[in-house]
């Protein structure tokens, strides 16, 4: 869809909507008048939260910015195969004309309602009015209202929806249904995941109510949800309930205990949420206030290179120690934090290449671990002079097994580009040289972006991973908890360089798709670009969408493996 020229776009678009239009005009005759007055529950998204609106494949958020009136709005993350539909149930009255209206933003948003009439407008710039009729049938009770964007159109934002009209007769007493097969589909140290099946309801369902013994912890509009803050090694005990929008309440579902797994989890014991930092450009934010907005306690401290031969430095011009870098890191790990140094990157002088032998290379990466006392070193391996280079590869690999070797305890991380399907030749040789040398890899840590404008970013991540973990298996002998304990993420928030949109939303279904796999690491490029500028593009200080400022990173925090 994404590849069509736009003219053939809108022909289609046009299309659909004359098709509705039709059956508009066929609707009974001498129906009821509406009276004024909207229907709709949370039409401003002032709650702060979604319901009793849901929305599909987790896609909707609210956002701050931009808004039509009041301070929140609905955020839809579209991706190239879903429209992000957020859709609201209310009682109506039978062969009684309707008015629906709402302020929208974004290219080709559709305001409708399921079986009857919609209207779009393509103006991505500044919020619009849509306005549209629709007269309901001769013994129908419910409607259900809907809002949404297209394929691989963008996010689109949503604002004060008034459906606008008589409601149903009577107050509506009948309880959904109670959800069905509670079970927990994956569990942390400190988080559990849950899935049931969904409830009905004669008007509908509006949302989930999720019970930590006999204490409500978490409300939800979709069949699924993640409970945090758990403590290690603890029995909890889960049920679920359903609402609709008159507040009935379902019977509570069948009762799921689980067992928090023992602090540090599984495979190596390594856990880092360590989003990016780049001092050397991008109008670099104060490390300290971002960790006490955002709860954050790492970050990859970007970058190391050669000042000359092979002789590592920041940015490959300023000292590891006495200048600012140090000054930063010296805050961080006062305020509680920690930091790891990304070694090389896609630009710049490299060590690997510098380096005459694994020997001398492994002697410039003692030389950044001994200027911090450090836990962990991450090498980001990229581009022809590294990454697509045997020589180097293995020279890289060879210098982080001395270096482990002389450390005891320092975990040593690997970083590399990857398709939609997990690595591509270079990477699989990476893994394949890792085992053949003996370098005893902590993490392998895949960037899953630029793959392509369009793209589905939590799809693609997610089978980007997959086929990262499948190699790893097949190479090392491992499971997949192993083989998922030694797998990091690393995005890019907002727009890519392709142009590829990670909205907060899409971010925050790979974090706990990452948590409930248990995988090792999570990081993004970068909190420099943690803040909102809508049509900005990829600019080396905001991410080029309408989000809060550093809402990537608090994301990211919440990451535990």
């Amino acid at each position: 869809m994404r590849n069509q020229p736009l003219g053939r776009l809108r022909r289609r678009l046009l299309a659909l909507l004359g098709s509705t239009a039709l059956a508009v005009t066929g609707a009974v005759a001498l129906p009821g008048t509406a009276h004024a007055a909207n229907l709709l529950n949370n039409s401003g998204f002032e709650s702060g939260a979604l319901g009793p609106w849901s929305c599909g494949g987790n896609l909707g958020s609210v956002t701050s910015s931009p808004v039509h009136a009041g301070s929140k709005a609905l955020a839809g993350a579209v991706s190239s195969s879903d429209i992000a539909q957020c859709a609201q149930t209310v009682p109506v009255q039978p062969n009684t004309t309707y008015s629906l209206s709402g302020w929208v933003r974004g290219s080709y948003v559709y305001l409708g309602v399921s079986g009857g009439a919609s209207t779009w407008t393509s103006s991505p710039s500044a919020y619009s009015k849509l306005s549209v009729a629709f007269t309901t049938g001769a013994s129908q009770t419910s409607a259900t209202v809907y809002v949404h964007g297209w394929y691989a159109q963008g996010t689109y934002y949503a604002d004060d929806i008034s459906l606008d009209g008589p409601g149903g007769d009577g107050p509506d007493s009948q309880a959904p249904s109670t959800p069905g097969s509670l079970r927990s589909t994956g569990k942390t140290s400190s988080s559990v995941s849950l899935a049931w099946n969904a409830s009905s309801d004669n008007i509908g369902v509006t949302a989930y109510d999720i019970y930590r013994g006999s204490s409500h912890v978490l409300s939800v509009s979709g069949t699924s949800a993640t409970v945090s803050g758990l403590s290690p090694s603890t029995g909890y005990s889960f049920t679920v309930k359903a609402r609709d929008a008159a507040g009935n309440v379902s019977a509570a579902s069948n009762a799921v205990s689980v067992t928090t797994d023992a602090g540090g989890g599984g495979g190596t014991g390594f856990k880092q949420a360590a989003p990016y930092l780049y001092l050397g450009w991008g109008d670099p934010p104060s490390a300290t206030s971002v960790m006490s907005a955002t709860g954050v306690k790492w970050y990859t401290m970007a970058f190391i290179l050669s000042s000359g031969g092979c002789n590592p430095a920041w940015d490959g011009t300023r000292p590891l120690t006495g200048g600012n870098d140090q000054s930063v890191i010296n805050s961080i790990r006062s305020a509680g934090g920690d930091i790891v140094p990304s070694i090389g990157g896609w630009s710049g002088n490299k060590l690997g290449p510098n380096c005459s032998s694994a020997e001398a290379l492994a002697g410039a990466y003692q030389k950044v671990v001994d200027a911090y006392g450090l836990k962990a070193i991450d090498v980001d391996i990229e581009n022809t002079d590294e990454f697509e280079n045997a020589t180097v590869q293995d020279r890289i690999l060879n210098a982080l097994k001395i270096v482990k070797a002389n450390n005891p305890g320092l975990r040593t991380i690997v970083t590399f580009g990857t398709s939609t399907t997990g690595p591509n030749y270079w990477g699989k040789r990476l893994i394949e040289q890792a085992k053949a040398l003996n370098a005893d890899i902590d993490v392998f840590t895949i960037m899953p972006f630029d793959f392509g404008g369009g793209a589905d970013m939590y799809g693609n991540t997610v089978n980007a991973t997959e086929g990262l973990k499948t190699k790893l298996k097949s190479t090392f002998g491992w499971d997949d908890a192993t083989a998922y304990a030694h797998i990091g993420i690393s995005g890019m928030n907002g727009l890519s360089d392709q142009q590829e949109l990670t909205s907060p939303a899409t971010w925050a279904q790979i974090r706990d798709w990452a948590n409930s796999r248990h995988l090792a690491r999570l990081a993004f490029w970068s909190v420099n670009r943690d803040r909102p500028c809508p049509g900005g593009g990829v600019t080396s200080n905001c991410s080029g969408i309408s989000q809060d400022n550093w809402q990537f990173t608090s994301i990211t925090a919440g990451f535990t493996g």
